[in-house]
């Protein structure tokens, strides 16, 4: 059986347990005042398969944020290394290319 929760107007709290089919009370046990249902916020959880297991804090959810931390770490590092890899091998090509181009004007003037 549910337990319904009620406060009167001059500020008495109780709480009854009831059927859902009886009628709500509408006096004040104590002092006979007419009286409000209140409703307060249930605490559900929903667990099992078909729920995402970010909706709990829980120790391994714990554990799995350490994880992603260190592995985002991990990859801003080696990104930050082959950037400036990627830097070393973009002035060496344009070596290169400045190579061919007087390799071709000093071709072009034995001509």
């Amino acid at each position: 059986m549910p337990t319904y929760e009620y406060r009167c107007k001059k500020g008495h709290d109780f709480e009854v347990m009831q059927r859902m089919a009886d009628d709500p009370i509408v006096e004040c046990e104590v002092c006979g005042a007419p009286v409000q249902r209140v409703f307060s916020p249930v605490a559900v959880h929903f667990k099992g398969t078909g729920f995402y297991n970010t909706d709990y804090g829980t120790k391994s959810r714990a554990r799995e944020k350490e994880k992603e931390s260190a592995a985002a770490k991990e990859k801003k590092a080696k990104d930050s290394t082959s950037s400036s890899d990627s830097s070393n091998s973009d002035s060496s090509s344009k070596k290169s290319d400045a190579t061919p181009a007087k390799a071709e004007s000093k071709a072009s003037a034995a001509d």
